[in-house]
This record gives structure tokens, C-alpha cells and sequence, in this order.
């Protein structure tokens, strides 16, 4: 009989994950149970996607905030630290700021606006339109921003960030300056020392500060980017993609991911015989239309895949065909015309017409996106995914 599903992704449960445990033991003993316990048959081409919240779990990848504040303090020393562009959220740099915080003698805060790097608002654009404040070139104080545009909470959290930051700061009876601009040369008439917390953009950031005059540049992923007195690190990406352990402590994005993900295949081969893709996931890379949150916080979408899944989708658009080409088809004749063409379709078909409107994206990022929807962020239980079908097509 002719197959009539595409892609199926299931959520798999697997036991909590605690520090030490063997996380690539526990991903494939939780692929096996689940398709010996629904029913399913692993093939060729399966994905197997980890959340990577459970690999830096196993790993025990911690940090407290003392941890940061001692590789602050090493960097900065008695410097008035800028602290500028930080994403806005509870989760992923609370409780970094705190540590840096503690490390510091005085911190000038830059936020970013009308809204962080990933989307968060501390105010809506028409509010900037109507007050006739042009974000790309206006420097506004705290008092100058408040006098504008008031006490504004975020969206979904409720909180406004501006208090809610400084408070952080202030806690430990640091002095907290803030200010709001776009430009990174801005905060170089405050201090020469500059710890920027933007992800994707990191580069360009320091680039321009140490360009313009800037003395002690530094970005998060230099921060634990080694061990501080045995503490978790990330040799890439030290405090980015870090998020909220305990109130004192983060969670460090994993390490070392690739021989995890290679063993994994490795295994499930060995018991299978069949050769399955693996990669860890972090954020999606996606953007909310409501909250107007674009998802990736972290600063890669995979850090660590399979050598199958290296690369972007090779597709051609069925509307597209059936509109253009094979206009004049209807029916079998049009799915045998379309099947055919599918089958012979170029290798790279980058430019071509009838791959107008697929998603020219990595395929670690589109599966990332797909994962991180399917085991969500709260509750569910699932943080492996198994995916089937992926990569066929209409001709499968």
C-alpha cells in the first residue's frame, strides 16, 4: 500500500538526568523502549535530537555566581564596568548579571532599544514614533527614557526590566548607571572597559569598541570560558547559553558534544544495524509573532550533529511545478510528471526557480526548530526526540 504519512517526530520520555549519569546510555536505552513500546521500527535515516539541557546535566557543566564574579574581577579589577546589550530575561541573564555584579566596583548598564537582541521590548515602536526619538541615534539616561515612555512590563514575564536589573546590581551595593542607546561607541564615554553581552553580534561589537578607543573588551563567552576554582566552563561559549539553575548558579551550555553524539550513532548501529543521525539541540530559530521574541537565546542552535546532517535542504516546490511545468496535468498523469522530475532533480539547485520558497536554512537549525517546539521548555517530559521520514520525499 502506498504511504500516506510524511515526517513523524515523537517526544520521548527518559528518567531526570542527574549529574554523572551516562547521557548516551540513557539516549538510546530511550529510543529502544520507545519503539519496542509504540511500535515503531528505526530505519536508515532516523534523527535522534538531545536537548542540550540534559547533556550539560550529565556533564554537571555548573557555575556559581561567585565563579563569575572571581573571572570578572580577574578581567576588570577595580574598573567601572559597561555592561551593554544583555538580552532581557529572568532565565538567561538574571542571575549572570548578579555575578557580575559582585565582581564589579561600579557598572554602567547600556540596554539596547526599543527592544533586546532576541525581541524582548522595553517599548513599542509606535511609542518611539510618537515621541519622535530616532533609536539609532538618541542616547537616552534612565530619567530621560521614564520621562518618555513611562513604566513599561514585558509582554509575558510582567517585569519590568529596567528595575528589575538595576536592583540586581544594587544588591550588592554596586552603584548602577543606566542608559539607552544602539550605538556600541556610546558606552566608551562612560568607561574604556566593557563586558558586551550581545550573542550574534558579539564580533562586530568588540570589533568596533576596541576600534574606537576601548581598553578591556570583553565578551560572555569569555567569561568561564575555563574552570574558575573547579567550576563548570565552556572553552567556546563560556556564560552564552547559560540559563538559570538555582538562584546563586547557571547551567553552562555543554561541552565537548561531538564524541557524545558520534557514540551515540555508534551504538544505536551496533544494536540496530541501522545508521541513524544524532545531534544535540539547544533554542530554535524562530520568532514569535505576538511577543515579536525571536527564540534563539543560545548561540548556536546545535553545537554537535552527525556528519548526515551537514548541510541545507535540496528541494523543489510542488505548487510551483504543478503550476508552472506541469500546468496542464491533472491527476496521476501530474504525479507520475512530478515524481519523475523529483527523481531527477539537480544536486544544487541553489538559484533555480522551482526551489523558489523552500526554507534555505541549515538543517541542524530547521531540526533544531522542530525539536525545540515538539519537547518545549516547561513540562513535557520529552527532552529526546525522534524524528522519521525527514528527509524523504514525495517520491518515497
Amino acid at each position: 500500500m502506498e504511504r500516506v504519512v510524511g515526517t513523524v517526530v515523537r517526544g520521548l520520555r527518559c528518567p531526570i538526568i542527574n549529574q554523572g549519569d551516562n547521557i548516551e546510555e540513557i539516549v538510546v536505552d530511550s529510543v529502544l523502549k520507545a519503539a519496542e513500546v509504540e511500535g515503531f521500527q528505526i530505519q536508515d535515516n532516523d534523527i535522534v535530537t538531545v536537548t542540550e539541557s540534559i547533556v550539560a546535566r550529565a556533564q554537571g557543566n555548573y557555575a556559581t555566581i561567585d565563579h563569575i564574579a572571581q573571572d570578572v574581577q580577574a578581567k576588570f579589577g577595580d574598573s567601572t564596568v559597561g555592561v551593554i546589550f544583555p538580552i532581557l530575561s529572568r532565565n538567561r541573564f538574571a542571575i549572570c548579571l548578579r555575578g557580575i555584579a559582585k565582581g564589579a566596583k561600579k557598572i554602567v548598564l547600556m540596554l539596547s532599544y526599543p527592544s533586546d537582541e532576541v525581541g524582548n521590548h522595553l517599548v513599542d515602536l509606535d511609542m518611539l514614533d510618537e515621541k519622535g526619538i530616532n533609536p539609532w541615534t538618541d542616547v537616552l539616561t534612565e530619567e530621560q527614557f521614564r520621562q518618555h515612555f513611562g513604566y513599561n512590563k514585558h509582554t509575558f514575564t510582567g517585569v519590568d526590566y529596567i528595575d528589575y536589573y538595576k536592583s540586581l546590581v544594587e544588591e550588592y551595593g554596586v552603584e548602577c548607571e543606566v542608559i539607552f542607546s544602539n550605538n556600541p561607541k556610546t558606552i566608551l564615554d562612560y568607561t574604556k572597559n566593557v563586558l558586551t553581552c550581545d550573542i550574534h553580534t558579539r564580533f562586530r561589537t568588540k570589533k568596533i569598541l576596541k576600534a574606537n578607543g576601548g581598553e578591556k573588551i570583553y565578551s560572555l563567552d569569555n567569561i568561564l570560558s575555563e574552570s574558575i576554582d573547579g567550576s563548570g566552563c565552556n572553552e567556546a561559549y563560556g556564560l552564552l547559553g547559560s540559563n538559570k539553575s538555582t538562584e546563586n548558579s547557571v547551567k553552562l551550555f555543554p561541552r565537548n558534544c561531538q564524541p557524545i553524539v558520534d557514540k551515540i550513532q555508534h551504538v544505536l548501529k551496533e544494536k540496530t544495524g541501522k545508521l541513524v543521525e544524532v545531534m544535540i539541540y539547544g533554542d530554535g530559530a524562530f520568532k514569535d509573532p505576538v511577543g515579536k521574541i525571536w527564540e534563539l537565546a543560545d548561540p548556536v542552535v546545535s553545537p554537535a550533529y552527525t556528519a548526515g546532517l551537514d548541510g541545507t535542504p535540496n528541494e523543489v516546490k510542488l505548487k510551483y511545478l504543478a503550476d508552472n511545468n506541469f500546468a496542464d496535468l491533472r491527476g496521476e498523469e501530474l504525479k507520475q510528471a512530478i515524481t519523475q522530475y523529483i527523481n531527477n532533480k539537480n544536486a544544487d539547485l541553489t538559484g533555480a526557480m522551482e526551489a523558489q520558497g523552500t526554507t534555505p536554512r541549515k538543517l541542524t537549525d530547521l531540526i533544531g526548530s522542530l525539536s525545540d517546539l515538539t519537547s518545549g521548555s516547561g513540562d513535557k517530559g520529552t527532552p529526546i526526540i525522534f524524528i522519521q521520514g525527514y528527509f524523504d520525499n514525495y517520491t518515497k
